[in-house]
């Protein structure tokens, strides 16, 4: 093992004397939303000063929120909705409202102060707003509406199974139109509209574009859950007659397929429709509303193929024949808003082509997009467009995920240069070919990326110009196949596999926040979770798998571990008292799948590297990682229950761990000779103290023999047990090569997203082992949360290899967070940024405990640091907010 021994030179502080005020405000983890609909938002802000920059040592020790009906009541400081008085606390997350009860589509403008750790006043915040959705199913003006003709036989296939087109309806993958004209008056103050369009829609306003989301409202399991959105549109209203249409598309609500076009997951929740209502509020009080019903008028689509599998085709010379729409049944979903959506997806980068051969184009990187077509023709002249991953020697596509059975399909409607840019259907790719028919001519072709609108919240960078490529590699699949759910791909399956979600989660928090689209996750987990308690391994179930592809306990511990983790990083325990009862089902289904405590059955440690190839686990039982991980969910459940205050489930929980753990032990007095095997009781906790050394030190020498082996269940596992052993030299050495399977390797092979299997195979945009993200920030940065929300956290850089540094920040609930470091020859520095209102424990690299500041004083606790211990070769301080270098003067390395 390599430890670093150093001589400490002088400490110099680096902050400027700017007094904080509170900023950034949100609600909901959402700057100034619209369709908030909890009674008790949650708000939260975070002490910065006017460059955003946290001052020296700030603490919150009381604060004051106002919230008011209008504006100018809050200008005059009267919060007549809440006035919250001066509070005594250090709460500056996770704050709820707690005034008067909020109506539908009422805003709610809101300030905050706070008093600092000497009990002063400071300024006021800006204004920030929230918006409330409907709050209740009778404020809901509107019914559901359709086309006439709509018939579906509804369900979801189970997969695998040859079933023929279960859609009845004339045209199974058409889309549908609906719209209205209404008149707007004088006087218009605001107007707002609710809408949900199943399965996807886009809303235009005289002939406008409402909004800048793609493919709303999002996928949930329809019969339980559906999603509507809020808009603001008073700025694209007019006096006088005004034009409101809605185009549907399929989405995932109805994915039929059709002849020669690819589909998987095929199932109906039913034919299309929409629900809707536009809320017209004028100067002199009134209010009107404009809901969905007989008067509204339906037409059949310009989209007369829309299926989210097999692609889209768009007829431009489509002409709309108009007909009364029929009022139908809805889906059987509640209708909900915020509480239970993920972030909306949006247009990201723009690709541009390179022209290869045989009419391919080359957009050099891999990645959920959408084609951008410019073209010119005569009306009936088409273009076909179809995606691929990768390409033939011969230069032509090869589609082994779709079979060149997936594509966009252009009519022109011939009126001189168009442009076309699909409504409802993204695809992984990196390659386009564009065959042009009747005259059509290419004019351009680009690709434009298309994902989540998730803030980054994340930069990491480091000497090693390979583990910089390494995290493109992985954030082009993150990205890809972050939509409104973690999708596994973004073109075979488009399925919502769980185990991405926990063994992924940290990676993920640390690049970008997710606590909005975790909290739809553990919405669409309790839709899909059965009556035994099972939660499968998809959520929602689109597709309804045969054994342990529907029951992997791997898997379905996302709906224990993803709340726990949301906690963790966000300080949010709403989703551990929503979904307690939930959680305590899966538990109890685990424990009936168990003999003797000990679960055999699941897919294991899903694509590991051994003799057969990729795909079922074949170097660790599946005995081990499902008892593992059951092990792990029962002492989760433990520190649960005893958060919630549930005493008495934490003594059961806690005798059921140590049950577990005696049967473990005799299952296995010897755990398997394998990477996952020795790495996944380490850190759940299953080796007993005594031995723990003995079975990292056999962990560190099979992957210095073997390089790694470990498939998607047991990677983050291993990375843990060797980071947390104090090994991330073995860490560095085993991600810093090309040679074997990883990803130097497919980097090497010219991947330009982590694809699904080690060696490069399979899938080409997979982010299922892009765990090394977490060890990027949490250890090389050295960036760990230690009290929930990073309220409290630690600053523990790893320096090993060949690194001679490292720069990372992540934006934590309670502001921006930085650890950064260089090494010069012997000199170490490291500059270090605290958020105001927390507190942190800085390890130092050093041989000794000297610090003096940089006017040659001690250091003392009022300088905003102070020293409380030597561990293993480190000075470890206890530091308060603001901006610090650390210097020290390396010595030696010992081996």
């Amino acid at each position: 093992m390599k430890i670093l021994a150093c001589l400490l030179l002088p400490l110099i502080f680096l902050c400027e004397a700017f007094a904080s005020v509170p900023t950034h405000l949100r609600c909901e983890f959402r700057k100034d939303p619209l369709g908030i609909d909890v009674a008790n938002p949650r708000l939260a802000w975070n002490l910065e000063t006017d460059d955003l920059k946290p001052e020296r040592g700030v603490r919150q020790n009381a604060y004051q929120v106002l919230v008011a009906s209008t504006p100018e009541l809050l200008a005059k400081d009267q919060g007549d909705l809440w006035d919250s008085g001066k509070v005594a606390s250090g709460d500056s997350t996770q704050v709820p409202y707690q005034g008067k009860s909020l109506a539908t589509a009422q805003t709610c403008y809101w300030k905050v102060r706070f008093w600092d750790q000497k009990d002063q006043a400071v300024q006021w915040s800006d204004v920030a707003l929230w918006t409330m959705g409907v709050m209740s199913s009778g404020d809901w003006k509107a019914k559901w509406i359709g086309a006439p003709d709509a018939k579906v036989t509804e369900g979801v296939v189970d997969a695998g199974k040859n079933v023929p087109n279960v859609n009845s309806a004339p045209k199974p993958n058409s889309t549908v139109v609906v719209r209205r004209e209404f008149t707007v008056k004088p006087g218009l103050r605001r107007a707002l509209v609710n809408v949900c369009g199943l399965g996807e829609y886009e809303m235009t306003l005289n002939a406008a574009k409402v909004g800048d989301d793609l493919f709303p409202s999002g996928w949930t399991q329809y019969k339980k859950t559906c999603l509507y959105d809020t808009y603001d549109i008073t700025a694209m209203l007019r006096t006088g007659t005004n034009d409101l249409a809605m185009l549907l598309g399929n989405g995932r609500y109805n994915v039929m397929g059709g002849a020669g076009r690819y589909c998987q997951a095929r199932g109906s929740f039913g034919p299309l429709k929409a629900i809707a209502q536009v809320r017209l509020e004028y100067a002199d009080g009134t209010t009107e509303i404009i809901g969905t019903d007989e008067s509204w008028q339906v037409s059949d689509g310009p989209i007369t193929f829309s299926c989210t599998y097999g692609g889209e085709d768009y007829d431009a010379r489509w002409k709309p024949q108009w007909e009364p729409a029929k009022i139908v049944a809805g889906p059987g979903g509640e209708l909900k808003g915020l509480s239970c959506a993920a972030p909306p997806i949006r247009t990201y980068d723009v690709l541009k082509s390179v022209k290869l051969t045989n009419n391919v184009f080359d957009l050099g990187q891999n990645a959920s997009l959408m084609p951008r077509l410019t073209v010119k023709g005569p009306a009936g002249a088409s273009v076909k467009i179809t995606p691929s991953e990768l390409l033939k020697p011969s230069g032509e596509l090869n589609d082994d995920m779709c079979k060149e059975q997936a594509y966009w399909h252009y009519t022109l409607a011939g009126t001189g240069t168009e442009t076309y840019f699909p409504k409802f259907f993204y695809r992984g790719a990196r390659y386009l070919k564009v065959e042009c028919a009747g005259g059509a001519e290419l004019v351009d072709i680009e690709g434009v990326v298309v994902h989540s609108s998730a803030e980054p919240v994340g930069e990491f960078s480091c000497s090693n110009e390979l583990f910089n490529r390494i995290r493109t590699l992985v954030r082009w699949a993150q990205r890809s196949n972050m939509m409104s759910v973690l999708t596994d791909c973004p073109h075979r399956e488009k399925l919502g596999w769980l185990e991405q979600y926990h063994l992924n989660g940290p990676s993920l928090r640390y690049g970008f926040n997710l606590a909005t689209l975790f909290t739809k996750a553990m919405n669409d987990i309790a839709d899909s979770q059965l009556e035994n308690g099972l939660v499968p391994n998809i959520a929602p179930e689109y597709m309804k798998c045969p054994g342990a592809f529907r029951d992997s306990p791997e898997w379905g511990s996302s709906s224990v571990l993803v709340p726990w983790q949301q906690y963790e990083f966000d300080g949010d325990i709403t989703l551990l008292r929503r979904y307690y009862d939930m959680m305590q089902r899966y538990v109890a289904y685990l424990g009936t799948q168990a003999k003797d405590h000990i679960i055999e059955q699941g897919l294991g440690d899903w694509y590991d590297i051994g003799p057969k190839g990729s795909g079922y686990s074949q170097n660790t039982p599946k005995g081990l990682t499902a008892t593992a991980i059951y092990y792990e969910d029962v002492t989760v459940m433990t520190q649960v229950a005893k958060l919630l205050g549930r005493d008495d489930d934490a003594r059961r929980y806690e005798e059921l761990a140590g049950e577990i753990r005696l049967a473990f032990h005799a299952k296995f007095p010897e755990l398997p000779a394998s990477q996952t095997g020795r790495a996944m009781p380490l850190v759940v906790g299953l080796v007993e103290p005594a031995q723990r050394q003995a079975v990292l030190d056999a962990l560190v020498s099979d992957v210095e023999q073997k390089g790694l082996t470990s498939g998607e269940v047991g990677f983050r596992y291993l990375l843990r047990a060797l980071a947390d052993g104090g090994r991330s030299d073995v860490i560095f050495a085993m991600n810093n090569q090309s040679d074997k399977p990883g990803y130097g390797y497919q980097l090497r092979l010219g991947k330009t997203s982590l694809t699904e299997a080690w060696n490069g195979g399979s899938s080409q945009n997979h982010f299922m082992s892009g765990q090394i993200m977490e060890w990027f920030y949490h250890d090389l940065a050295g960036i760990q949360s230690a009290q929930p929300g990073f309220k409290q956290f630690t600053i523990k850089p790893a320096i090993v290899g060949d690194l001679t540094w490292v720069k990372s920040h992540f934006d934590s609930p309670y502001g921006r967070l930085a650890s950064n470091w260089k090494r010069e020859g012997s000199k170490l520095s490291m500059d270090v940024t605290i958020p105001g209102n927390t507190t942190a424990t800085v390890f130092v690299p050093a041989k000794d405990a000297t610090v003096v500041t940089e006017s040659g004083k001690p250091v003392d606790q009022a300088a905003g640091v102070k020293f409380l211990r030597m561990e293993n070769n480190a000075a470890v301080y206890a530091v308060g907010s603001g901006t610090y270098r650390f210097q020290s003067r390396l010595m030696e390395t010992i081996k």
